[in-house]
């Protein structure tokens, strides 16, 4: 048995599927799509029961990046059930997407959640009069707190089981016409089976691609009449005919909202008082400043006092694991390689990963980033890209591999891709590390926040160039603003879960497997031809010693290895002594801005594919030369 949970955005969907779907879900695309859905299995009076939710859309409309995905797996997969999940507070505007699904002909159950909410904003819902009103079970819930939610699921097996297909409500008269005149055209051939043909009647006139197509396809000619038929709505309304259907939509749903609603004075509390200085436009953005200074320091300061140990115990485990093999031998080689990309994983990498995902949990789950957004809309604008973009590039300043993770906040294909690449380039904490070790340590500080602003730069042209080339416009920001809420522990638990199971399963074997390779190259003594065969790059182009072409290679498994390689390749700690100051700026800007690391790559690949992701990482090595070459330029005419 399969439920499907479908609803607005905000509306509690995703709260009401981590309480079920706890560590075991799964996340999935779209067929021939990007946009993806989660699934998971769960047992209810001891049935098992495969539960998946849909992105959270406000209309069926296949033109829609997210929405013609779901409207697809609505109308063509096989589920018993649609769990249409509704915002109490909002309810007139909900239950327009309400009245599309009671369409689909399958059975129905709506969960009213955010009960809370309405009744802290003085609204009242009848829910036996809605359930009446519409035909279908309705189970009052406060997902956030986990309350209803066992009657819901347990009201939705019984429904998914023995419920019948509810009627849909009727639009005004002259839409009902056309859409019965529309009906009377195609029902005796049947175009589209196992969808009703009054919800087909209803999508030819709306003129939905996805439904016109596949009618047109299977039954040229069918159609014909719909276009003039379409047109005497119009003319009579002096509206377009997706205006006319979905401005009857809109009535009914607040005819039904006004039967069962009854609306008292609204209490004001924190959550208006907090949100008048986040969102004031002289107040929003220093504390935007303040709020994501301290969501970095925290998360820098976490994952410096846990690394440490964790390296030094690696190290010794390291130290340890070599004593059991002889030296030099190939066993003794993978072992190390073993234990360096466990050590990348769990003393680099999750030392900053988890503390990242946690407060990227809390700063959705109250409500914070859609108002953060909002915030530097304008800004990101400028460059050609929507204003959620701001988060992953603030995110990669930790790490990259959450940071490329959190794109898919973004409705736009265009816009994931773009962000994903400017992402690339963002320093991250293990870049940091060679800017400092390199830079600031032997150079100092100054050049240091030097090459961070050239960064910021370089990010911005990179940004406005790739959004003119390439197809398509960022769409406005039409965002709706959640109530600012405190978090629910279990629900970032979860959700701080299956973002972290993305990168244990993925992206931490290519590190382990990468790393052990690596270690071969270097025991058959593979170095030396690998640094002739990049002095094209490193000699002639950067002007570096021959022997960094191996630490770039390292580089690649982790940035900080390249700090570490260039120790152990030059033979001294002093490297101000092997290496001009110069060179050192040179280096270092070359491995700020040059391919991701493997972890990076692995979760471009899971985003984009692996064409992408290749694309990306070659895209950054040209950028890095260009940057590189242009530095050692400038340093030597000023210097």
């Amino acid at each position: 048995m399969r439920f499907v949970l479908a609803g607005q955005p905000n509306s509690g969907k995703s709260s009401i599927f981590n309480s079920v779907a706890g560590y075991r879900s799964a996340t999935a695309n779209f067929p021939k799509s990007s946009v993806s859905f989660t699934a998971t299995k769960t047992l209810i009076a001891g049935r098992e029961v495969e539960v998946v939710d849909l992105p959270g859309i406000y209309s069926l409309k296949s033109s829609m990046t997210i929405a013609g995905p779901a409207e697809r797996y609505l109308l063509d997969e096989s589920y018993d059930l649609i769990i249409n999940v509704v915002d109490a507070s909002r309810l007139g505007r909900s239950l327009e997407l309400t009245i599309q699904l009671l369409g689909m002909g399958r059975p129905m159950i709506i969960a009213l959640n955010m009960m809370d909410e309405a009744r802290r904003r003085g609204i009242e819902v009848d829910h036996e009069a809605l359930s009446n009103a519409l035909g279908v079970p309705v189970v009052t819930t406060v997902s956030r707190l986990g309350r209803g939610l066992k009657r819901l699921f347990r009201e939705s097996l019984r429904q998914g089981t023995f419920g019948e297909v509810p009627t849909p409500p009727k639009y005004d008269l002259e839409v009902e016409r056309a859409i019965e005149e529309v009906r009377e055209t195609i029902v005796e051939v049947n175009p589209i089976s196992g969808i009703p043909a009054r919800l087909v009647a209803i999508k030819l006139l709306e003129g939905d691609p996805h439904i016109t197509d596949r009618v047109e396809a299977r039954t040229p000619g069918l159609i014909d009449k719909v276009p003039e038929i379409a047109r005497h709505l119009e003319e009579a309304h002096g509206w377009s005919i997706d205006q006319v259907v979905s401005g009857s939509r809109h009535a009914v749903a607040h005819s039904v909202e006004d039967r069962v609603v009854i609306h008292r004075s609204p209490k004001e509390g924190w959550r208006e008082r907090v949100d008048r200085l986040l969102l004031n436009q002289w107040t929003g953005g220093p504390l935007m400043v303040l709020i994501l200074a301290g969501f970095f320091w925290l998360v820098f300061g976490i994952g410096q006092r846990v690394e440490a140990p964790l390296v030094l115990a690696f190290n010794w485990l390291q130290g340890s694991v070599a004593s059991q093999f002889a030296p030099g031998s190939l066993a003794a080689t993978i072992a190390d390689g073993l234990v360096m990309g466990l050590a990348g994983g769990v003393a680099i990498v999750l030392p900053y990963l988890i503390p990242f995902l946690i407060g990227l949990a809390i700063l959705e789950d109250t409500g914070y980033l859609p108002r953060l957004a909002y915030i530097l809309d304008s800004f990101m604008h400028r460059i050609g890209l929507h204003g959620k973009s701001v988060l992953p590039l603030i995110l990669g300043y930790g790490c990259s591999v959450p940071a490329i993770m959190s794109t898919r906040i973004l409705e736009s294909e265009r816009d994931r891709k773009i962000t994903a690449a400017l992402t690339s380039f963002i320093p991250c904490s293990a870049r940091t590390v060679v800017i400092f070790g390199l830079v600031a340590a032997f150079m100092g500080p100054l050049w240091a926040l030097a090459i961070y602003l050239l960064n910021i730069v370089v990010v911005v042209l990179l940004g406005t160039i790739l959004a003119k080339r390439m197809k398509g416009a960022s769409p406005g920001l039409v965002l709706e603003i959640p109530e600012l809420s405190l978090p629910d522990v279990k629900t970032l638990i979860a959700k701080t879960w299956l973002a972290l199971k993305e990168f244990i399963i993925i992206a931490w074997p290519l590190l382990i497997a990468s790393s052990i390779v690596l270690g071969v190259l270097e025991w058959a003594d593979a170095a030396d031809p690998i640094n002739v065969l990049l002095s094209p790059l490193t000699v002639w182009a950067l002007g570096l010693p021959v022997a960094v072409g191996m630490t770039l290679v390292f580089g690649v498994l982790r940035k900080e290895l390249t700090l570490v390689m260039l120790v152990q390749a030059l033979g001294t700690t002093e490297v101000n002594t092997v290496m001009t100051t110069q060179q050192l700026l040179t280096f270092t800007l070359f491995v700020v801005f040059y391919v991701p690391c493997v972890a990076t790559i692995a979760v471009l690949a899971k985003q984009m594919g692996w064409r992408g992701a290749a694309a990306i990482s070659g895209f950054t090595v040209v950028v890095a030369v260009i940057v590189s070459v242009a530095g050692r330029l400038l340093y030597s005419l000023f210097s």
